[in-house]
């Protein structure tokens, strides 16, 4: 893969081409603390300079052939597809993720770009009736320039779900990922591309801080802003774009509840909910953030977690280790003041609750209330809390005690029960027989509540509605004839 030397991008962005920062800035392994290279730091001011150049770019790219977008599009995901093994190689070593999550993102990054092929060749609007003798009709257009911001912990495919569309439907973009994962979140895709013939000028990769993010919401020329990030941030994105009269697309946090009904299969039941819960050290919108186990069996469901949990190896996972580390420091001291906080309000520590630098124990407690910090909090750390109930009005209740709505699980030998059982739970996303964690990119995604503003991400129709504005539009063969 030699468009993806280092040396073409080292400490560089990539704005109108390959160009370096003002400031550079460390690459740096959370496994190891190795330094991986360096990028160039984006600023404020390289925000005004894109976005001029986007959106002059723009236009020749919403005029022109939808048959030339599908065969970049279809050309990025073929190369994404090629090269899928440098891609994995920088979620683990960036990203900490581990060698199985990783080639499932790779793989996921690939389907959007495909998918997005398909998108660009949709049908863009619809026939209309009309009281009078015309043709009326709605189309969809593109709204010119949008602005991604993406986070370090799914850094390849929650960039790539919005540059892909957006693109397809004719926009330019201006991505500003995430400072910890800015190659396998940006750079990866400024390199795929730049080599697919994606023409100069329509796509911008600016890492930065909040101040490069800021800049993004009040830059004029964009009109859609793609925020993937945490609750708190994401109201101060959506109060500044409402401001602006701007569009903000928020995928926000989650605090997602596995719901355990008393006839489930409890060795299933305890791997779904381990998987759900540790997958890439629970750092995920989606993870299973509360298991709400059937007093019948929840003796039997904790022992069975906290056995798995007591089982699976943390470490670097470039070493094959399934759980890496906690992106930083931070947010690992964030976890385990969680945890600590949760076991002092009387929960139990069934397994984890230690760590050693950001290695953390994946960690089960039982006796979980709706009052403890673990229940209420996302913690985005490999932490199962588990709550007892003990009739379905009680679950419900539990549930809904979250303000979040992104993902739901329900496992149950009658799925049907399930599916019933759900309608009494506000959700984006509800999975019956699985865990929290799922994501395809043909399917709608998005959360209600403190999770987000909605599906507007995956499959044509939500992509359509988020990256392109309705024009009506009516044609009569004569000028209307008026009384003056």
């Amino acid at each position: 893969m030699t468009f993806f030397d280092p040396s073409n991008w080292d400490g560089k962005l990539y704005s109108g081409g390959w160009k370096a920062g003002a400031l550079t800035s460390a690459i740096t392994s959370p496994a190891t603390g190795d330094r991986l290279g360096t990028f160039g730091l984006a600023a404020p001011v390289d925000v005004t300079a894109a976005a001029r150049i986007a959106t002059a770019a723009q236009v020749s790219w919403a005029a022109g052939s939808p048959d030339e977008k599908a065969k970049i599009l279809r050309r990025a995901g073929q190369l994404i597809d090629d090269n899928m093994g440098v891609l994995s190689d920088w979620l683990v070593r960036e990203a900490g993720s581990g060698q199985g999550k990783a080639g499932f993102e790779a793989g996921l990054v690939a389907a959007e770009f495909f998918l997005a092929s398909a998108t660009a060749q949709m049908p863009y609007g619809q026939l209309l009736r009309s009281g009078k003798p015309r043709l009326s009709l709605a189309r969809r257009r593109p709204v010119g320039t949008v602005g991604v911001i993406s986070p370090f912990n799914f850094p390849g495919i929650l960039s790539a779900r919005s540059i892909a569309p957006a693109l397809a439907l004719g926009n330019a973009v201006i991505l500003k990922p995430d400072p910890r994962t800015a190659v396998s979140g940006g750079l990866f895709f400024a390199a795929i591309l730049e080599e697919a013939g994606l023409p100069e000028g329509l796509f911008h990769v600016l890492p930065g801080g909040a101040d490069v993010g800021s800049a993004l919401v009040e830059e004029p020329s964009i009109r859609v802003i793609s925020f993937t990030g945490s609750t708190e941030a994401g109201r101060k994105v959506g109060e500044r774009a409402g401001q602006l009269l701007k569009r903000a697309h928020l995928e926000l946090g989650g605090n997602n509840a596995l719901v355990v009904l008393g006839d489930a299969d409890v060795p299933a039941a305890a791997s779904a909910g381990a998987w759900g819960s540790f997958l890439h050290q629970g750092q995920i919108c989606m993870t299973t953030g509360r298991h709400l186990v059937h007093a019948s069996i929840y003796d039997d469901y904790v022992g069975a977690l906290a056995e798995k949990a007591d089982h699976l190896p943390v470490g670097d996972p470039a070493t094959g280790a399934p759980l890496g580390p906690i992106i930083d420091d931070r947010q690992r001291d964030k976890v385990h003041s969680i945890v600590t906080r949760s076991i002092e309000g009387g929960a139990k520590l069934e397994a984890g609750g230690t760590y050693e630098e950001r290695y953390y124990r994946p960690t089960v407690l039982s006796g979980v209330t709706a009052e403890h910090a673990a229940f209420q909090d996302e913690i985005f750390g490999p932490v199962a809390p588990v709550t007892r109930f003990s009739s379905i009005d009680e679950l419900v209740e539990l549930v809904n005690a979250s303000d979040y709505g992104l993902s739901l699980g329900i496992l149950s030998r009658d799925p049907y029960a399930a599916f019933e059982l759900s309608d009494r739970i506000p959700s984006g996303i509800v999975h019956i027989n699985d865990q929290t964690v799922d994501d395809e990119s043909a399917a709608p995604f998005g959360g209600v509540g403190f999770s987000g503003t909605g599906a507007r991400f995956g499959g044509h129709e939500a992509n359509i509605e988020a990256f392109t504005e309705t024009q009506w539009v009516t044609i009569q063969s004569e000028i209307e004839r008026y009384p003056f």
